[in-house]
């Protein structure tokens, strides 16, 4: 199928009309023209709709906006990389923006791969930095770094937010997983999927605008029942299919029971529900031994609650 655009841009949004103007105002920016503005509306009882549909009628790029009944953010990416036009499938969240020349740069990147190795990439990967200009996160190890999100985690050490785009294609390939009675999942999910399958450009320059809230973060919204379970899902995840890293990042992997465990019981899942969902044997037995920490950590999370 030929795409005739470059880029998706794509940005799923629930009640965002306050924040939303970052991410319009920065595509109104670009140096560069081939991309469309691609937006589902998550059930948002706001003014998302009338500002999109004023900045439709603005802007000089195309702007499609797509309603869907509160689904939850899995169920809008997937609908969006089915919707997307674009080569690539680039995700820019409702409250972040981004430079000016970030998508002539991960252009630039991703035709700097050479020809013959390309189809083996899925992706280009770049820096955030927060509204102040400082970096989040560390800086890859190369300024140039051809790898995998997992060899980035586990054998890289890199940490916090970075930002890049999927080829469309291959995103079909791996769609978002969607649970009918939980709607949060991590993105790294699926990131960590690709990985087993294609390399990615990861490159040390700073695109994404990363909005930091300024006063003190609240802990109990990061213990809401939907974000318990998406975390849980994701080191479920780790434990499942990255365990043979166990030996190269032990520390990570223990991490991972640890929070497993944690997550599962704050959902009420005792042990015998947890090593149900874990398969390798190696990884069960690090779950056996993170219990006693994951349930400390666990009534810790349930006295702040």
């Amino acid at each position: 199928m030929q795409h005739p655009l470059t880029f998706t841009v794509f940005t799923p949004t629930y009640n965002r009309a306050d924040t939303l103007h970052r991410p319009y105002l920065s595509l109104c920016a670009q140096s560069i023209r081939d991309f469309e503005w691609l937006i589902v509306d998550d059930g948002s009882t706001d003014q998302t709709r009338s500002l999109v549909e004023t900045w439709q009628r603005e802007a000089d790029f195309p702007i499609r906006y797509i309603y869907q009944n509160n689904s939850g953010k899995p169920t809008a990416c997937n609908l969006g990389i089915n919707e997307a036009s674009g080569q690539f499938f680039l995700i820019l969240d409702s409250d972040d923006g981004c430079t000016s020349d970030a998508l002539e740069r991960f252009l630039h990147h991703w035709n700097n791969i050479p020809l013959d190795v390309q189809s083996q990439f899925s992706a280009v990967t770049a820096l955030c930095q927060d509204q102040h200009g400082k970096l989040v996160g560390t800086p890859y190890p190369r300024d140039v770094l051809d790898s995998n999100s997992i060899e980035l985690i586990y054998k890289y050490k890199v940490k916090g937010e970075k930002w890049g785009f999927q080829r469309t294609d291959v995103l079909k390939q791996f769609l978002f997983p969607v649970d009918a009675e939980h709607k949060f999942v991590p993105e790294s999910v699926v990131w960590l999927a690709i990985a087993r399958r294609y390399q990615t450009r990861f490159v040390n320059e700073r695109l994404r605008i990363y909005w930091i809230d300024d006063g003190a973060s609240d802990h109990l919204t990061t213990l809401r029942k939907e974000v318990v379970h998406g975390r849980a899902a994701r080191h479920r995840a780790i434990l499942n299919d990255l365990i043979d890293w166990f030996p190269r990042a032990p520390l990570e992997l223990a991490r991972s029971a640890i929070n497993f465990s944690r997550y599962s019981f704050d959902l009420g899942n005792g042990p015998v529900r947890q090593f149900s969902q874990i398969d390798p044997k190696v990884a069960r037995l690090l779950l056996l031994v993170s219990l006693p920490l994951g349930y400390a950590i666990s009534l810790r999370d349930r006295r702040r609650l």
